[in-house]
Order: structure tokens, then sequence, then C-alpha cells
């Protein structure tokens, strides 16, 4: 059995054990919150310490409760609810949408077992204690058919089918009761949809005709639509976020109303929409129609360090004791000396004085706001001045009141990791601290420091019986394009962009080699529209310097072209990211999610050196500072979609897709950007770069340069479900492989297009997450169906040989889901 860890950095195994973080002063919850994580990583490290046991009483008990009866606890004359189905005669009707109608559902279900109702009636029927008790609050009792609750079913379908135009249809239900089962038939026959003939728009306000008139092109009522009444709701919503970004502040879909005049014989219907004019008490209490108003903003007041526990314990003395500052159209307002540059406020509000009110600018400013990590509390309120009211001109005026309360500036957190590398156990720790406004615009910085140090088995290898690792990096991001030429500010109110600026050093000290890493990048991210993000890297720098290797390990690189990947090298890159995401954290429903991401690197030092005429090495590559520079180009996909099934089970799809390509002054790409299969959040039959290239048979887990590739071709797909407690359940299949462009030393690993497909790799498995709420934990187990280390017309394990649980097995642990 192979044992693979979630990888977090240089192929170090960790599990953090957080101390204690601070702000300002050690939090009680703070505590609580590590001991909980503290208690969640010892259960989990017993759940991995005896992971066949684990698998052996998921196993054991999933023949107890499936063996069970599912009417064990169901009364007597009474039917345990079965399953229900839906049939639809005519009528295009989304049957997903049909059933969140139906008032009384059967037992979940996983795979076709009631696993809920399983571990229910594995219970003790008297017993209310002990073993009992905790089967009946993570199982579900038995599910019992309701005659009453049926026939509203019937009432409820018909009602959705008379809100979706198709009026007068038929709903019956058919019950099968027999063996304390009851089995349900909705039957549904559907009517010819009424459909709609004519739209007529209609506002008796002339203030706001104009506004509303000039919009009734973009109304998502169209003719010969079905009359459905959530397009209709959909139509006052629209109209209702127009006005308001228009500045009727006061306006609601309360004020717009349909009239239809429909025939039964042509099952048409003729829709005016109408805009009502609001209503007003005249001095003798007489109520008038009057006209919607615009809204102008007043004035602009931001409480910049806003504390609602004091506002609430002191009341209006609170606001009596504050500082106020006006700059640049908004009255900054503190309790103290603010540090917060008021620049960074001024760049995320969108809400200024002088203009109309508008519901999409408010968004905006919340949006903002939110984006700068630097406020726990953004409360954006509107308040009406009545003394400046203009009734002639119909406008009104309104004053914006931002409160802010931010989160503790500074934090820390200490962490200890037990490392386990193949068996080698050690020992490392982390110290992160993190600024969110250093020099007072909002700039978050984190800072990390870190080291490791590992004892390897002296049965295994002779000499020096340690490694060790130190390394630190640095993060700021801030909050604004910082260009060379000019400010775009216009661009950074409308997109929200981010500078990043980062720089860390690794010093790796191993058995076979001696090795220090050090990078800078210099970049960009800005949203672009509600689904997408972009990022771009202008430049990124990466040094790798080896002044130490044994003569073994040179020896076996020699023989590679992985000898490259592991000389002294310079790495200089840029490049560009883009992601999309529709995912709506509000809704349980279908989603994508796709990231495309290219660099290329060396060109323009390339250029230069040809153009100086620079001096090479013996190997004929340009050098820089006397190392050698990387060239390549490198393109990768990854494509996602997730299949909501319910709220306890999803079904998740991923296909990855990527190729570098060394050129010029490399002949491999670096090792750090190459690509590699296997491991926790790859193909998980297999241990982190343990697969390929290609058919490459050479043997699982050296402790020389590990399996990568020029290319990545891979696909998995994964069934989730909840199971009880913090436990969640999957099934899972992955397929692919990596294979090298250039080089065949890796035997079998050379990719060729008419026997690529030959070599994929397919492994499945099952695996457990425990969703602590504040992380997860998992633990998967994957078996291998297809290797392609295997002599071909071999290589589906199933039919040629049995299985073997110390080479065919791998468990993988790991952090988060893994796509």
């Amino acid at each position: 059995m192979n044992i693979s860890v979630f990888l977090f950095f240089n192929g170090i195994y960790e599990f953090n054990f957080i101390f204690a973080e601070h702000a300002a002063i050690f939090f009680w919850s703070s505590a609580i919150l590590n001991v909980n994580i503290i208690k969640a990583l010892r259960i989990f490290t017993r759940l991995y310490k005896s992971s066949r046991r684990i698998i052996g009483l998921i196993v054991v008990l999933v023949m107890i409760f499936t063996s069970c009866s599912p009417v064990k606890y169901v009364p007597e004359d009474q039917y345990l609810l079965d399953r229900y189905r839906i049939r639809v005669r005519e009528g295009k009707l989304k049957k997903e949408e049909i059933k969140n109608y139906v008032r009384q559902k059967p037992n979940k279900r996983i795979l076709g077992l009631r696993f809920h109702l399983g571990m229910y009636n594995l219970s003790k029927k008297d017993s209310e204690r002990g073993l009992s008790n905790w089967l009946r609050k993570i199982g579900e009792e038995p599910v019992i058919y309701d005659e009453f609750l049926s026939e509203k079913s019937v009432d409820f379908l018909k009602s959705y089918l008379d809100n979706k135009g198709y009026y007068n249809s038929v709903v019956k239900d058919t019950v099968q009761l027999k063996r304390k089962r009851a089995r349900i038939l909705y039957k549904i026959e559907v009517n010819e949809p009424f459909k709609i003939k004519n739209i007529n728009f209609r506002c008796n306000d002339s203030v706001l005709a104009d506004d509303f008139f000039h919009d009734t092109i973009n109304t998502v009522i169209v003719k010969e639509d079905n009359f459905d009444l959530d397009i209709l709701q959909n139509e006052r919503t629209r109209i209702e976020k127009r006005l308001k970004n228009k500045g009727y502040y006061k306006f609601n879909k309360d004020f717009i109303f349909f009239e239809a005049d429909s025939s039964s014989r042509t099952k048409k219907v003729d829709l005016v929409l109408n805009i009502h004019q609001p209503q007003k008490k005249t001095p003798d209490n007489d109520v008038v129609r009057s006209h919607h108003k615009k809204y102008l903003i007043n004035k602009v007041y931001v409480f910049t360090n806003f504390d609602q526990k004091e506002a609430l314990s002191q009341g209006e003395g609170y606001y009596t004791d504050l500082d106020t500052v006006y700059v640049d159209g908004i009255y900054y307002i503190s309790k103290g000396e603010d540090k917060l540059n008021k620049r960074v406020i001024f760049q995320s509000n969108f809400v200024q004085e002088g203009a109309l009110y508008s519901l999409e600018k408010v968004n905006k400013t919340y949006k903002h706001l939110n984006s700068l990590r630097l406020f726990k509390i953004i409360n954006i309120q509107f308040e009406e001045i009545d003394s400046l009211q203009n009734d002639s001109l119909h406008l009104g005026y309104i004053n914006c009141k931002m409160k802010l309360t931010k989160y503790f500036l500074q934090s820390y957190t200490i962490e200890i990791q037990g490392t386990n590398s193949y068996g080698n156990i050690g020992v490392g720790g982390n110290f992160l601290y993190q600024h969110r406004s250093l020099f007072g615009g909002a700039e978050v910085t984190d800072f990390r420091v870190n080291g490791a140090i590992e004892k390897i088995d002296e049965e295994n290898i002779a000499g020096n019986n340690y490694t060790t690792e130190l390394g630190g990096n640095i993060l700021v991001s801030i909050p604004k394009f910082i260009l060379p030429v000019f400010k775009a500010e216009k661009f950074s109110k409308k997109y929200s962009p981010k500078t990043q600026i980062s720089a860390g050093y690794n010093f790796q000290d191993r058995i076979d080699y001696r090795r220090s890493i050090a990078n800078m990048s210099y970049g960009y991210s800005w949203d672009g529209n509600k689904y997408l993000k972009h990022s771009v890297k202008l430049l990124e720098l990466n040094a790798v310097n080896l002044p130490y290797a044994t003569q073994e390990f040179k020896n076996y690189i020699d023989s590679t072209y992985l000898r490259s990947s592991y000389d002294n090298h310079l790495v200089s890159v840029t490049n560009y990211s883009l992601i999309f995401n529709n995912q709506d954290i509000k809704k349980s429903r279908d989603f994508y999610f796709l990231r495309l991401n290219s660099e290329i690197s060396g060109n323009i030092l390339s250029g230069i050196s040809e153009l100086t005429n620079a001096v090479t090495d013996e190997n004929g590559k340009y050098m820089v500072f006397g190392v050698p520079f990387s060239q390549y180009a490198k393109f990768d996909l990854d494509i996602r979609y997730y299949n909501v099934i319910d709220n306890s089970s999803t079904i998740a799809y991923r296909i990855f897709g990527g190729v570098g390509i060394p050129y010029g002054n490399s002949l491999a790409l670096p090792f750090e950007k190459m690509y590699f299969s296997g491991g926790a959040n790859s193909i998980r039959a297999w241990n982190v770069r343990d697969l390929g290239p290609g058919s490459y048979a050479g043997g699982s887990r050296t402790r020389f340069p590990d399996q990568t590739g020029d290319i990545k071709l891979e696909a998995n797909f994964e069934y989730r479900f909840k199971m009880f407690w913090v436990l969640e359940g999957a099934l899972f299949v992955d397929a692919g492989n990596v294979w090298n462009l250039n080089s065949n030393e890796f035997e079998g690993g050379l990719f060729r297009r008419d026997e690529f497909y030959k070599e994929f790799a397919i492994g499945s498995g099952a695996g457990a997450r425990f969703d602590f709420s504040f992380v997860i934990f998992r633990l998967d187990l994957g078996v291998k169906l297809r290797d392609p280390a295997l002599p071909e017309g071999d290589r589906w394990i199933h039919g040629n040989r049995s299985l073997s649980w110390q080479n065919d097995f791998t468990i993988n642990i790991g952090i988060g889901y893994p796509f």
C-alpha cells in the first residue's frame, strides 16, 4: 500500500498545529478555535493511522444497514414513502423544477441506498441513550406516506402549471401500496399554453415617463412566449433596478402591476404593464396622487473606524466626540486620528456628492470596500432631508452615511508541523505575520518564515542523517495599479485592481544535493465582469543555485535531459491568467469554473543577449550574472463543471490540459515548471510524481528526480455526498498522464500522436471528507484500474491479475477538495 499526503511545499508533508493567533491581544475565541483545530487534527491523524479499519467499518456498516428492513420502524397500517415519479404528457416542462413543488419526498438515497434511514434503523427502538441515540441523530427517520401532503402536491403542481401559462391542465396522483411501501405517480396532462399576443406599457407619471419608456426596448417579455408569471416578476424586478439606478430612491416594484385580457378560444393574452403614481396626504388629510421623485446625494459621511458597540452603549453621545475632515467631496469622521489614507476610501466610493442616487453605484461601493480586506462590517445608509425637498422640480435630497468597522490591523500565527516523507519523520514550523494597512493605504502585507528538519533512515542512506529546509517570503497586495507611466484612476474605480509584489528565498540541504531558490514577482490582478478575473505578472524571476550534489546524484541526472533542470539557472517569466467562475454561493445550482494560464520565459533576455553578442557557456547557452537563463512557452487550461443534484449530493467534472515547450536557451523546462501526475489533487491511485511519463516503467518512489513531463492531460469525475456529523463521502474516477516532447530519455515517455491515448492511466476509489467548517480534511483511497507502465495488452489490471494491496492501492491525505 502506498501513502501520499497533500504536498504543501517542496515535498514536505505537513500537519499544521496552530498554537495561537494574536490581534493586539490574545482572544478567548481564538483559543477555542485553535483548540478545535488541534482536536480536529488529532481525530484526523487517528483516522489516517487506522485507514484499513475505517474502510472495513464502512463496508460492515453498509452491509448491516442494507440488510435491515427499511420498514423496520414504520407503524402498523402505515406505509413508508418509497418513491415518487412525475410523468408529463406534452409540454416543455423542466422536471427538476417541477420536483420542487412535491410536498413530501422519500428518504434520501446515496447511490440508490437509503444510507441515513439505514443508520436510523440500526438504533434500538426503546433506547434514548448511547449508541442508539447517536444513530437516531445522524440518521433519518422513515418518511411515512401522508395522503394530505400528496393532495397538497397535486394542488401545488396545478398552481405551478398555471403560473407557467398552462391553464386548465390536469394533475392526478396514483398511489401503489404494497409491502408497507407507498409509491406515488403524479400524472400531468399539459394543455396548450396561453401565449402573449401583445405587450403595451402605460405610465401616467410625467416625471417618470421618459426614463420608463426609453427602457421598454429592454423588456424580458417577448411576444408569442408563454404567459409565464415568473417572467412578469422578473420584468418588475428589472424595471425597479433600472429606475433606482436613475435616481428614484423610493421606487419599488409594488408600483408596477399588469392587466391581462385573455381569450380561452385563441389562448392569447393582451398584456398591459402599468406604473402607479405614489400617493400622499394633503393638509386636509385628503389622499391625492403625486409624482415619483429623483433624489440627489446631499452629503457623504464616512465613519472610518466606527465602533458599533460604543455607538449602541453611548447613543448620541458617541457622535459628539468625533473628528470630521472634508476632503474631495467626502466628510471623513473618526474617533481620534485615523492613519488610513483618505484616497483609499475615495477610490472605492461611487456615491458622490451632488450626483443622482444609483443602486448600482451603492452595490459597487460595497464590493470595492469589501475587496480591501480592511473592514469586517460595511454599512451604507441613506437619510431623507425633508427641509431640502423641492416639490416643484420633483427632487428630493438624501444624505449617505457609510459606517466602516475595521478588522484588527495586525495579527500573527505560529504553526508547528509534523512531517513524514516516505517514512522519514521530522518537525517544522512557520511564523506568519499580517498587516492589513502597512503604509496606511490598505496594503495587505503577509510575511512568512519557515523551517523544517527531518531525520533520514540510517539503514537506507549513509552519511548525513538529516535534511533541513529554511525559507521566508513576503507578499504585498496594494489596492490600485502602480504603473510607471500613468495612474489609471478610471480603470481602478471600474475594475478594482490590485498590484501584487512578492519576494522569497528557500534553502534546502538534502542528502543528495544542496540547493537555494530565490524568487520575486511584480504583477496585477483585476475584475473583468461579474464572473471574470484577470491576472498578469509582468515579471517573475526565479533563480536556482545548486552548489553541491553527490556524485551518484550527478551521474544519474547526467544521463537524462533533466540535467538542465538541476543546473544553476535563472527563470524570467511573464504570465497571464484568466479565471471564469459563475458560482452563486447564495443559490444551490450548477456552475462552471475555467482557468486559462499562459506564460513565456526568456525572450527578452535572449533578444538582448543576441543583440549584444553576449558570451555563452560550454553548452552554447547565454548567461546572466554567470547563470544560464531558461527559455520556454507554457499554456494550460483547467475546465470544471459542478452538477448540484440536491442539497446533499454533487457531481464534479474536471478536464485539464497543458503543454510546455522549451526552446532557444533551454533543452528542458525548469524542474519547477514541469507537469506531474498522481497525488492528492490528481490521479489518486498513484503517489505524487509517481506516474509516467507515458509508459515509463522505471519504478515507484525513487529518491532521485521525480517523474515529470512537458505535456499533461487529465480528466476527473467525483460524486460527493453528505453522510452524517462532519463526514462526507466521495466516489471518484481519474484518468490521464504526462509525456515528454523532445526527449525519450525516459523509455516510453515521448508523446506520440498515434500512441498517447493508449498510455492513459485510470484509477478509481472512494474517499471521506471531514468538514469542520473552518477546514476540510480529506482521506482518499485510490486503486489502479489501468497502468500504462505495464506491457501493452496487460495494462487493464482487472482480468489480467489480482489486485495487490501493496502495489495497487494508495491512500492520499489532503486539505480541501481536490478540485
